[in-house]
């Protein structure tokens, strides 16, 4: 409960909307891709915008991809995605050989000098002169990140060991597609802060955290990446199958309760983590719950957990017989098959917001030795 605070509260601090901590692949560029796009539907950003953050973004999963050895270092990469008054702001880290900082520092700030006319004619030159390789062609992703957005790079190295270093490279984009930089912002840029994100959550063994509203597509793209992280650790079906319905019923849960957007963007925004820890996952959620259905909630809660497997076998079954058709609730059922699919209690806390509202923290431990 104290780690979904603390994760909540630097969220919060950070304007952060989405953070995936993993090695970056081909396979999960698309959902982290599309999870982005999803979020956005509503925006203010029109197609041009939509189009260009886009862009950049896929050449920023694509560099990461490229450029992280895979090696020990290689579970470090992190995608960030935040939120401001602004637009939209990607960030990613890498971990690169310290041996690599000085060429692609110099390339970062030759790239950053040019004007955007002059940065379109070095990279139609580039593109017809370069020589490609399995880690693409001579900076040219870097110039096409810079070229779509017309602005400049924000980066920086922050020192692993004395061999590696973290690279983290990031653009905010506003919602014509422009990018938004501050002419002395290359100068005043740190990573410091997203390193120590990272090391969060590698010390919690955290991979995923999703922070906005859950509506059925970007609950999708969750699913989605969460399936691709268990394909990833486990060959045997049976983990990756009780993992993804768990989770399918605690997103829907948050999205059972929630309030309203209004609400969750003034006083706390649904939150969902997802941990890998002893071969066993722990998917974490908070949301705004209404006080009113907090009482309901906590004794559904307490009476699933006094069941053993046989007793929430005999629970769902009774639940399941008193469905009526017509009704759009299925009661307990999503909580029980939590408890049953888990093989563990349900964890949870309501903290007190106001005469009105509470954020309701809710744990599940899905045990990978459970028949």
């Amino acid at each position: 409960m104290d780690l979904t605070r603390r994760i909540r509260d630097q969220i919060m601090k950070g304007r952060l909307m989405f953070v995936y901590r993993g090695v970056v692949t081909s396979e999960n560029s698309i959902p982290l891709l599309m999870l982005l796009e999803k979020e956005m539907v509503g925006s203010e950003f029109g197609f041009l915008g939509r189009k260009r953050l886009f862009m950049f973004v896929l050449e920023s999963l694509q560099n990461v991809s490229r450029h992280s050895d895979r090696n020990q270092y290689s579970e470090m990469s992190l995608v960030v995605y935040s939120k401001n008054n602004g637009g939209y702001t990607v960030t990613t880290g890498n971990v690169i050989g310290t041996d690599q900082i000085d060429n692609l520092k110099s390339r970062l700030d030759k790239i950053n000098n040019l004007e955007i006319n002059d940065l379109r004619n070095v990279y139609r030159q580039m593109l017809s002169t370069a020589e490609f390789s399995t880690k693409g062609g001579a900076g040219l992703g870097l110039i096409e990140m810079a070229k779509t957005t017309g602005n400049k790079l924000d980066y920086d190295f922050v020192t692993v060991d004395k061999d590696y270093s973290y690279f983290i490279l990031s653009k905010t984009v506003d919602s014509v597609g422009a990018g938004v930089h501050d002419g002395e912002r290359s100068n005043s840029f740190r990573g410091k802060a997203v390193r120590q994100l990272e090391r969060l959550m590698a010390d919690n063994n955290v991979c995923l955290i999703w922070s906005g509203h859950i509506s059925p597509d970007v609950g999708k793209e969750v699913l989605s990446l969460t399936e691709t992280k268990l394909t990833e650790k486990y060959t045997v079906s049976n983990i990756r199958k009780r993992v993804f319905s768990i989770l399918v019923e605690i997103l829907d849960n948050v999205a059972k309760y929630s309030p309203g957007r209004e609400p969750e963007e003034q006083l706390g925004m649904p939150v969902a983590m997802i941990r890998h820890e002893n071969n066993n996952f722990i998917l974490s959620t908070g949301n705004l719950i209404p006080n009113t259905q907090v009482e309901d909630l906590k004794e559904k809660l307490d009476t699933i957990n006094r069941y053993d497997k046989a007793g929430l076998k005999e629970l769902f079954l009774k639940s399941l017989s008193d469905q009526n058709i017509g009704s759009d609730s299925t009661g307990n059922m999503g909580l029980i098959h939590m408890a049953r699919k888990s093989g563990s209690k349900l964890k949870y806390t309501f903290e007190s917001v106001n005469d009105k509202y509470s954020y309701f923290i809710l744990t599940v431990k899905v045990m990978s030795y459970l028949d």
